[in-house]
């Protein structure tokens, strides 16, 4: 296991913060953990974070990977993929992503997901035009210059300049009808599809209860990939 992940609430500036984040490492899970200590504080103290949120994100998921590479001789060589979701005073979701894991939400029993899966396949022009590649060899995964299997990530200093950190974004109204949000690293999503994933839960309550029986399936299914989950109830 390299995930790291952040699960809170807090108040600031008067408003309800739910902060959750899942950081799926790879290479060990040093980046992963950095992001876990770091990665909310820088976006919090962007300028702008209550009135474009969207854009507070973006710059802070840069600064935060400049810094992981700044730091490449004591983090190591490795890097993350990230999903976060921050819920503000449980009305309004803002949802960011580099990589795999994903974010989901359900609306009124129907899954939609709100990250983006990046995968190099569908950004293979985009790290072509960077000077990389996409390896397709028969039996294993899409990989960026042969070796990672995601477009976008954080640290990864070998393969940066191939790579990208920016996120993409999604701003979603939590009304009467959303009655959960999942948040999940790819072992999960793996072996399960985002409607199997809600139909599991729908009937549990308990919010830490439903992550766990999701493992729990991922598991069973024989996922072999980092799982880790997150249940937020909406209402």
């Amino acid at each position: 296991m390299e995930d790291c992940l952040v699960s809170e609430f807090k108040i600031v500036d008067s408003y309800e913060l739910g902060l959750f984040a899942i950081f799926d490492g790879h290479m060990g899970h040093d980046v992963a953990n950095y992001l876990k200590e770091h990665l909310f504080d820088n976006i919090l103290k962007q300028d702008g974070f209550w009135t474009d949120t969207g854009s507070a994100l973006k710059k802070a998921y840069q600064a935060t990977d400049k810094e992981i590479l700044e730091q490449s001789f004591q983090l190591g060589k490795g890097g993350s993929t990230a999903v976060t979701a921050i819920l503000i005073d449980g009305h309004k979701l803002v949802v960011a992503n580099v990589g795999d894991s994903r974010a989901i939400i359900s609306r009124k029993g129907v899954a939609k997901q709100l990250s983006i899966d990046h995968e190099p396949s569908k950004e293979k022009k985009l790290i072509e035009s960077k000077g990389g590649f996409v390896s397709n060899i028969p039996g294993d995964v899409p990989r960026v210059d042969g070796q990672l299997a995601v477009a976008r990530a954080f640290g990864d200093k070998s393969l940066k300049r191939h790579l990208s950190s920016e996120p993409d974004v999604a701003v979603e109204i939590m009304d009467d009808d959303v009655e959960l949000l999942i948040l999940a690293s790819d072992g999960l999503w793996k072996v399960m599809s985002n409607q199997e994933a809600v139909d599991s839960i729908k009937n549990i309550k308990d919010p830490e209860s439903a992550a766990k029986h999701l493992i729990e399936m991922a598991v069973s299914r024989k996922s072999k990939d980092d799982i880790s989950c997150i249940v937020v109830r909406i209402h």
